[in-house]
């Protein structure tokens, strides 16, 4: 079914939307969750949650995509719509109370840690706009070779571990490292020098 007649149910508030988003991005969502939850059960839950507030949300919005992500190849990846930004702040609010009191595993310490390096010196919540951080960073990703933005979304949107990506681009997982480390570097730097100028 495409997205246009999924929305359509939605709007008329047939139950077989929810069936029919389920059928078709089950899979997306689930991989979203599962990088994050890393547990079956807290994983579906999260995707039911998903369905449920997408739910609420059409209407009265009406996306032009239900995926986050669109664009293959040399097109630039846009971030269209939240349901994949749903699912996984789904995920990460589940993840942070099951880990109120204690330290999360290993793979997520180590992207938290990472994340933290753009955040650390530069509030992006104080400074930015949803709406102008999405353009920033959909400008950052466009600008980007094929590889370098598949490597950063694998790790920060779908949080493959940095061994996945590696096995996924036939690389090292120092070469992975660097390239992640490199890439976070130029965004602090797009980011500092647009938040000088709001």
């Amino acid at each position: 079914m495409q997205d246009n007649e999924i929305i359509s149910l939605f709007e008329i508030r047939d139950e077989h939307a929810i069936e029919a988003l389920s059928d078709k991005y089950h899979p997306y969502c689930y991989k979203i969750a599962w990088n994050l939850l890393t547990n079956k059960e807290d994983s579906e839950e999260c995707l039911n949650d998903t369905w449920f507030s997408v739910w609420s949300l059409i209407p009265p919005k009406k996306p032009s995509v239900l995926s986050h992500f669109c664009g293959r190849g040399n097109r630039k990846l846009r971030i269209e719509h939240p349901l994949g930004r749903i699912t996984r702040n789904l995920s990460i609010d589940r993840l942070r109370k099951k880990y109120a009191d204690r330290r999360p595993d290993v793979h997520m310490a180590d992207v938290l840690g990472e994340m933290d390096q753009l955040s650390v010196t530069y509030t992006i919540e104080d400074q930015l706009a949803e709406k102008e951080l999405l353009e920033i960073i959909n400008d950052f990703l466009g600008k980007m070779n094929a590889e370098d933005r598949d490597i950063f979304v694998r790790r920060y949107w779908f949080f493959d571990s940095v061994a996945a990506i590696a096995k996924r681009h036939a690389v090292s997982v120092g070469s992975v490292k660097m390239n992640l480390y490199r890439s976070r570097k130029k965004l602090l730097k797009v980011l500092k020098k647009e938040g000088k100028h709001l």
